[in-house]
Order: C-alpha cells, then sequence, then structure tokens
C-alpha cells in the first residue's frame, strides 16, 4: 500500500515540473544572444539578479529588478512594450516570465544561458 502513495506523490512531482517547464514555455520566447542584442534597445531590459550581483557586472542600458522584489516592482514595466529579461543562468528570468505573463504581458523575451554566457558590453 505504501507505494501506491509513494507513486502517487512521484506521479505529482512530475506533472508539477511539466506544468511549470510548458507553462514558462509559453509565457516567453528565449533568444539566441545575437537575437537579445537585436531588440532589447526597442524594449525594456530588465535584470531580475539581486542588487549585488547588478552592481558587479550587468548588461550596459539594464534596470535591475531583483526577483526578492518582483511581484511588487514589476508594476513599473509597460504593457505595451516588449520586456527582456535576463538573470545570471536563465532561472530566476523564467519565473519573472512567468509572472508577467500572468499579469498580461505579451511580449516577453528572456537571454538564454542568461548573463553568465554574455559576451557583449557590459558596465561594472
Amino acid at each position: 500500500m505504501e507505494w501506491w502513495i509513494l507513486g502517487g506523490v512521484v506521479a505529482l512531482y512530475v506533472a508539477y515540473i511539466i506544468y511549470n517547464y510548458l507553462t514558462q514555455r509559453k509565457a516567453s520566447k528565449v533568444l539566441t544572444e545575437a537575437e537579445f542584442i537585436a531588440g532589447y534597445r526597442k524594449g525594456q531590459l530588465i535584470d531580475v539578479r539581486e542588487d549585488n550581483e547588478f552592481k558587479a557586472g550587468h548588461i550596459l542600458g539594464a534596470r535591475n529588478l531583483p526577483m526578492s522584489m518582483f511581484r511588487r516592482t514589476m508594476t513599473s514595466l509597460r504593457k505595451d512594450m516588449p520586456v527582456y529579461l535576463y538573470c545570471q543562468n536563465q532561472i530566476k528570468s523564467s519565473r519573472a516570465a512567468s509572472m508577467l505573463y500572468k499579469a498580461g504581458f505579451k511580449e516577453i523575451y528572456q537571454l538564454q544561458g542568461g548573463f553568465k554566457l554574455w559576451t557583449g558590453k557590459i558596465k561594472k
């Protein structure tokens, strides 16, 4: 009987992971660095890393809205303009994209691989 319970819990967990993955894929488009560079000047460039990470170096022109305060600060973003998100490795930016999507944002883009793979200009 215990195996049935354990199997049910595992199945629910796997379903939850799949649901989150599909929701995040639907919420935003992941762009290569070249695609990201080609578009981010036409939109809102948002770094969702924490303040200390942002101060250590960020993409030139980025605005810092740390993930720890994102739910409150995302109201400062315009829904009529594209949003370009990045974090260190694309985990936090995926969560931010989901939040924006649920809030009614339509054009949401993420930097593939995050800031750790960025080779473009940065500001320190």
